[in-house]
């Protein structure tokens, strides 16, 4: 995936819902490629546990990616935390990452999701 791809799905994204604070492409190495931060909101994470997260990101997708013959790929994956909800998808190699507000009712998150689904399988 080259850099204007993944801008396109940064601001494809960003634009389905207020609800959505951050998204962002991380290649298959755990490095960011592009990200959009929704004003007015801090990062969670620091530096250091960003880069770890985004790391993290990028073995969990290669990862799944050995059981996708038995199991078929993965659509996204949704975890559910105490300050936030994540959502990932596996483009190619890369790795598209949504944060979402935690307090977002599971309806709007699955109205993200269904709209994010077009725009990764775009790019895959």
């Amino acid at each position: 995936m080259n850099k204007k791809d993944a801008q396109g799905i940064v601001k494809a994204i960003r634009a389905i819902s207020q609800y959505v604070r951050f998204a962002g492409v991380i290649d298959s190495k755990g490095k960011i490629m592009v990200y959009e931060r929704r004003h007015g909101h801090e990062p969670l994470l620091n530096i250091k546990n960003t880069t770890d997260q985004f790391s993290h990101l990028a073995i969990k997708t290669r990862m799944a990616s050995q059981f996708n013959r038995q199991l078929g790929d993965v659509q996204f994956m949704w975890e559910e935390r105490e300050k936030v909800q994540t959502i990932s998808f596996a483009v190619g190699k890369n790795t598209v990452w949504v944060s979402i507000d935690k307090k977002v009712i599971r309806s709007e998150v699955l109205r993200i999701i269904d709209n994010c689904l077009p725009i990764v399988k775009h790019f895959s």
